[in-house]
């Protein structure tokens, strides 16, 4: 009787060490959670542009990094110019509300974006 006793309990404590310690709550590369803000691949041109130049609009630092000669520069195309802005955008200003939206022009994203130099940057 004792031994079943202490199986129960040890099988009791087991499902509560499951139900308790998240599963995979680290990632490969990263914490579990983290997102980036980018461009949407199905947001026409035209949406994306006024998006971007909204973005660019909000502090001299959010399109830095996508000017000629700067690390997120090439390629040079307005989606990657785009989902750089957005996400400066998002990182420096979620603290605040921000979301990742941009009038349907982005979409949040749990893979880093970063590439080369260009380095898109996450915050808590």
């Amino acid at each position: 009787m004792k031994m079943s006793l202490n199986l129960v309990l040890a099988v009791l404590l087991s499902a509560l060490f499951v139900m308790v310690i998240p599963q995979n709550s680290v990632e490969a590369d990263g914490e579990l959670g983290q997102q980036w803000c980018i461009a949407d691949r199905q947001a026409s041109n035209d949406t994306l542009q006024g998006a971007l130049d909204w973005a660019c609009r909000q502090g001299d630092d959010i399109c830095l990094n996508i000017q000629e000669g700067r690390p997120c520069y090439l390629p040079n195309t307005l989606e990657d110019h785009a989902s750089y802005a957005f996400n400066s955008y998002y990182q420096k200003f979620k603290s605040q509300g921000a979301t990742c939206y941009f009038n349907g022009a982005a979409m949040a994203n749990e893979e880093d974006p970063s590439y080369g130099s260009c380095k898109y940057e996450i915050l808590p």
